[in-house]
């Protein structure tokens, strides 16, 4: 347990500094905010999972690049990972360039807001499903899951990291990362969908599961 405390208290140093030194400034509220959050979130998570399900706890912190990865999925989280760490810095740019004041502070609140809902979600879907890694891979004893989350959309953690990716740069208040914010949805929209051609291929019952609930991440929409 400790050693994943010290991975998220990494973590979120990093992240602090990829955010607080584009800025110029430690005034910068926003920031401040989506730093505790994260923390905190990570926290909770952290010691939620080491209550209830330790081996998820240990796939989600574990290497984000493995063994029984998909070779396409390497390439991909790599390249996302990239992205979102650039993507904070040039909405620290961007928020610092504005005088911190382009985004006006009831939207920040929605931001805000938005990434709580990303972590509640997350937990849910974690209590649903002990197989949730955070790479594509098919793991021994795995099985379709239909409950929860699960009954609404079929990648509800992707679904999730829509509120997330939404979220961050209204919180930051950032508008060009909030354009900047549609490619990393667009990205894991194709992860989705080569994700599902593993799961139909590899998972016994997804393909059923596929046709029972039709939507992937937004209900009526896709």
């Amino acid at each position: 347990m400790a050693v994943y405390l010290l991975q998220l208290a990494a973590w979120v140093a990093f992240m602090a500094v990829l955010i607080l030194w584009p800025a110029g400034t430690l005034a910068y509220p926003g920031a401040w905010v989506l730093i505790a959050l994260f923390g905190l979130g990570g926290l909770v998570m952290i010691l939620w999972l080491g209550k209830h399900s330790p081996a998820l706890l240990r796939e989600r912190m574990s290497s984000p690049m493995q063994r029984e990865q998909k070779p396409w999925d390497r390439v991909w989280l790599g390249l996302f990972v990239i992205a979102f760490l650039a993507w904070l810095v040039v909405m620290s740019w961007d928020a610092a360039r504005t005088g911190f004041i382009a985004m006006p502070v009831w939207l920040q609140a929605v931001g805000g807001s938005g990434i709580v809902l990303y972590m509640l979600g997350a937990m849910w879907t974690f209590r649903e499903n002990a197989f949730a890694a955070p790479v594509v891979k098919i793991q021994a004893g795995q099985r379709v899951i239909d409950s929860g989350p699960y009954a609404i959309v079929r990648h509800p953690m992707y679904a999730s990291a829509l509120l997330l990716l939404a979220g961050i740069p209204l919180l930051l208040g950032s508008w060009i990362g909030l354009v900047l914010s549609v490619v990393l949805m667009l990205g894991i929209a194709w992860r989705a969908v080569h994700e599902e051609r593993t799961l139909t291929e590899e998972l016994q019952g997804y393909r059923d599961y596929a046709a029972r609930v039709r939507y992937r991440l937004v209900p009526y929409v896709w």
